[in-house]
C-alpha cells in the first residue's frame, strides 16, 4: 500500500475518486500539505436533487480545510463535476469528503464539534487555527440541523426555567423533557413571559407533538410564565418545584437582613448561617451569630425562623398532610410578620405561596421536579463563563443545545 492509498483510506475515498498529487508548501507557516483528488473521465454521477445518474457538463475546482497532516496544515483540492439533470439542470454533484457548501471536510468539522463539547469556542478557534466566526458558523450550522430532527410525538411532561444570557436583565428560556433520562433540552429561546410558550407550542407541532398531551408544567411561580400555559396548554396541571419556594424565602430573608443591616450592627456570619437550614453543619462564628440574632430580638431571626417553618412543611408524607401544614404555616408566619415594616419582604413571600397553594401542593403527587434543570442551568452557566460571555443570544442557545439536547450524532444525522 502507498502513501496515496494510506491517505486515501483516511479520507473514506472510493471509486470514481483518487488522489492523483501532493505538494508541501514548507514557505508558509505553519508548513501547507496540499493533497489533490480527481474524478474520473467518463463517469456518471448521482443528481443532488434526484438522484438520476447523469453525465458530467463541467468540472469546478474547490478546496477544502482538513485535519492536520502532523503538523503541517492540510488542504484538499478537487475539480468538483458538475451534471447535467433533464429534470434539474446543471448540478454541482456532492463531494463524500464535506456538506455542500462547507470549506472544510467533514473530519474537520466532526473534530471541531467534539472539542466545542469541552471547552469554549475561541480556545477551540485557537487550537485548531481557524477564525472563531468560521466556527461558530460549523457549531450552529450542525445544532440547527440536529434540532430539525427532534421527534417530540411522545412529549406529555415540561420543565422551564429562565436562565442569564448577559447582564441588563437579558435571559434565555429553557424547556426540558421531564421524561427524558438524559439530554433533556427540547427547547431554548431569548427571551421569558408568555411569549415564549407561545414559540415552545409552534416548535412542538413542527416536531410531531401535540399541544394537547402536555399533561404537566413544571415552572416557578412567574405570573408570565404561568399565563402563557393556560393559554397554549389548557389539558396541562401546574407543579411548582419545592426548589423556587424556598428560594422566594431565602430570597426574601437576605432582602429582610440587608435593610436591618443598614439600622443595626449584625453579628458577624449571619449572611451564611440564615441561608443554611437549622439542621445543617455550622462553623462556630455562625452559631454565635444565630444565637446573637435571636437574643437581640432582630427581625432578621423572625424571617429566620419562618424560613425554617416552612421545611416542616415539606416534611409532609401525603399531600393532604401538606395542605394541613401549609395552612398552618400560612396562619402563624402572617401572624408572626403582620404590622413589621421590615418583614414587608416576607410578607409578600406569603402572599405569593397563597397564590399559587394548589401548584405548590401538587408537587406532592407528581413525579417531576425543576432539580433537573437547576443544575443544567450552573452547568450553562460555567459554560458561559469560561467563555467569559457570548456575542448574543444566539450563540449562547446554541451552546445549550450542544451541550444539553439529544443531538449527539450530528454528523451520522446530516449525512443520512
Amino acid at each position: 500500500m502507498n502513501g496515496n492509498d494510506i491517505i486515501a483510506l483516511g479520507l473514506g475515498l472510493q471509486s470514481p475518486w483518487e488522489i492523483v498529487g501532493q505538494t508541501l508548501n514548507t514557505e508558509k507557516h505553519p508548513h501547507e500539505l496540499h493533497l489533490t483528488i480527481q474524478a474520473k473521465r467518463g463517469t456518471q454521477y448521482p443528481c443532488p436533487e434526484c438522484g438520476t445518474l447523469s453525465y458530467t457538463h463541467d468540472f469546478k475546482e474547490m478546496t477544502w480545510r482538513h485535519l492536520n497532516f502532523f503538523q503541517h496544515h492540510c488542504y484538499i483540492t478537487a475539480k468538483v463535476p458538475r451534471v447535467r439533470c433533464l429534470e434539474h439542470g446543471v448540478k454541482q454533484v456532492l463531494v463524500p469528503w464535506a456538506r455542500k457548501g462547507s470549506h472544510f471536510t467533514l473530519l474537520f468539522e466532526q473534530a471541531a464539534m467534539l472539542f466545542v463539547r469541552e471547552m469554549p469556542v475561541l480556545t477551540t478557534a485557537r487550537l485548531m487555527e481557524i477564525d472563531d466566526k468560521k466556527l461558530w458558523r460549523i457549531l450552529e450550522h450542525y445544532v440547527r440541523h440536529g434540532i430539525e430532527h427532534l421527534d417530540l410525538k411522545e412529549l406529555s411532561a415540561i420543565s422551564l426555567d429562565e436562565t442569564q444570557s448577559r447582564k441588563g436583565h437579558r435571559y434565555v428560556s429553557v424547556f426540558l423533557d421531564c421524561d427524558a433520562p438524559e439530554k433533556p433540552v427540547v427547547f431554548a429561546i431569548p427571551g421569558k413571559g408568555k411569549e415564549v410558550l407561545a414559540a415552545f407550542k409552534k416548535h412542538l407541532i413542527a416536531h410531531g407533538g401535540h399541544a394537547e398531551n402536555i399533561v404537566e408544567v413544571v415552572s416557578d411561580m412567574s405570573s408570565a410564565f404561568i399565563a402563557g400555559v393556560k393559554l397554549h396548554f389548557t389539558n396541562s396541571n401546574h407543579t411548582v418545584d419545592w426548589f423556587h419556594v424556598v428560594q422566594l424565602f431565602n430570597k426574601a430573608l437576605d432582602s429582610v437582613r440587608r435593610a436591618e443591616a443598614k439600622q443595626v450592627a449584625m453579628p458577624k456570619a449571619t449572611r451564611f448561617a440564615t441561608l443554611k437550614k437549622a439542621d445543617g453543619t455550622f462553623t462556630e462564628k455562625q452559631i454565635d451569630a444565630l444565637n446573637e440574632l435571636v437574643e437581640m430580638n432582630l427581625e432578621t431571626s423572625k424571617a429566620w425562623r419562618i424560613k425554617e417553618m416552612l421545611r416542616w412543611v415539606r416534611q409532609a408524607e401525603t399531600q393532604q398532610a401538606a395542605r394541613w401544614r401549609l395552612t398552618n404555616f400560612l396562619n402563624e408566619a402572617s401572624r408572626i410578620a403582620d404590622g413589621i415594616p421590615l418583614l414587608q419582604p416576607i410578607c409578600k413571600a406569603l402572599k405569593t405561596v397563597g397564590k399559587h397553594r394548589e401548584a405548590i401542593l401538587a408537587r406532592w403527587v407528581s413525579e417531576h421536579s425543576n432539580a433537573r434543570i437547576e443544575a443544567f442551568n450552573g452547568l450553562f452557566q460555567a459554560a458561559k463563563r469560561r467563555a467569559r460571555g457570548y456575542r448574543n443570544d444566539a450563540t449562547f442557545v446554541s451552546i445549550i443545545y450542544l451541550l444539553a439536547a439529544p443531538i449527539q450524532n450530528l454528523l451520522q444525522i446530516h449525512t443520512k
